[in-house]
């Protein structure tokens, strides 16, 4: 099969700065990449073929080459290896992988490579009432701080860190193998271009201490299990002068002894002596913001459901409060004496002289089961 074009493969221009070449790469490769398409050989391809348009047109020489012959003009087997020795594809990929799995490292002008901090979660749990309404809280997390003794550098009082050996101060070091060559971080000062070679004994060389600290967050009315605050900056502190991480508190609802929560709405389970259900009347019933009323007509059945409009949860980006669902659960009485059973003796005959208008449902579930048998 004839190879595409490097430039349509890319989707750019045959005019296309150095610049849109990278950014278009890396594009792609974040798309394709096999670490987020496993177990498909069509991404892998793409994958493949991607990399290979940016090593022939990211190298100046090999682009011209390519732009005068076309694949012709172009070594396979350079095309295969030669691209990747060059710094410029090496820095893209570091990129690329920063991008896809967060965080990442960043290196300003040779020095040392920063990081951001990693991030923190916070599981707080909550009740209904108090995710109904919204509240303020503290909470403690574990953070870093500089060590007051040797002040944040890691070196021992009198001391001071030296320049990396290794790499220089640059914090990084290029590892090459024949045409292959990858940037990493400096295995001796670990990307902070200084060696500390007196630690102070207070932090070991850290430069950090842990500690834990109070914090206030606002839990907004309506939030619901599962949702997250976002807490800015107070994640775990980068590394040579990176920026922080940030805290997200993750809700857990606490469960609750009257209601069930589905979203907006709230139910509950209403338990009726039958008398009530046989006679109706009305019924008080519990609610979020205080007492309320329902009626009960006659022979109300179990599994009836009542729905009280707007006494249910107004959500976090809602207009309006959900309702709230009672449904009606008849009790049927218990531990009777011999008096009681008398006159549920004589209430039952009662009903069987008025025929089959007093229990419609029994009447059709004896017809049921005489045609399932017939």
């Amino acid at each position: 099969m004839a190879k595409r074009d490097f430039y349509d493969v890319l989707g750019v221009a045959k005019n296309a700065s150095g610049d849109e070449i990278r950014k278009a790469y890396r594009k792609l490769a974040m798309k394709y990449h096999p670490d987020r398409n496993p177990d498909s050989k069509e991404a892998e391809d793409k994958f493949k073929e991607a990399k290979q348009a940016y090593e022939m047109l990211s190298d100046e020489e090999k682009r011209s080459a390519y732009d005068r012959f076309g694949h012709a003009g172009v070594d396979p087997n350079a095309a295969g290896a030669g691209g990747m020795g060059g710094a410029g594809f090496a820095d893209a990929f570091g990129d690329i992988f920063g991008d896809m799995f967060g965080g990442g490292s960043r290196q300003r002008g040779g020095g040392p490579q920063v990081y951001r901090g990693s991030d923190l979660k916070y599981v707080l749990e909550v009740s209904l009432e108090q995710a109904a309404n919204g509240f303020e809280t503290e909470i403690r997390i574990p953070s870093w701080e500089n060590c007051d003794t040797c002040h944040g550098s890691g070196a021992k009082p009198g001391t001071s860190p030296r320049t990396c050996h290794t790499c220089n101060g640059n914090g990084t070091v290029r590892m090459q193998q024949g045409f292959f060559s990858v940037q990493q971080t400096c295995p001796t000062c670990h990307g902070s271009g200084k060696e500390i070679t007196d630690p102070c004994a207070a932090c070991d060389g850290v430069g950090r201490i842990r500690k834990n600290k109070t914090l206030q967050v606002k839990i907004p009315a309506g939030i619901d299990d599962g949702m997250r605050i976002r807490s800015a900056g107070n994640g775990e502190p980068g590394l040579n002068g990176g920026p922080s991480g940030d805290l997200f508190v993750e809700i857990r609802l606490k469960p609750h002894g009257i209601f069930q929560r589905d979203g907006e709405d709230l139910h509950c389970e209403l338990t009726i002596p039958f008398t009530k259900a046989a006679l109706g009347g009305m019924l008080e019933v519990p609610t979020l913001s205080g007492r309320g009323e329902i009626t009960i007509p006659e022979g109300t059945q179990t599994g009836k459901t009542f729905r009280l409009r707007g006494k249910g949860i107004r959500g976090v980006r809602s207009s309006y409060p959900g309702d709230l669902y009672c449904h009606i659960s008849v009790e049927t009485p218990v531990r009777l004496n011999d008096d009681q059973k008398d006159l549920l003796r004589q209430f039952e005959a009662s009903l069987a002289d008025g025929g089959n208008k007093h229990s419609p449902k029994s009447e059709s579930w004896t017809d049921k089961v005489k045609n399932f048998f017939s």
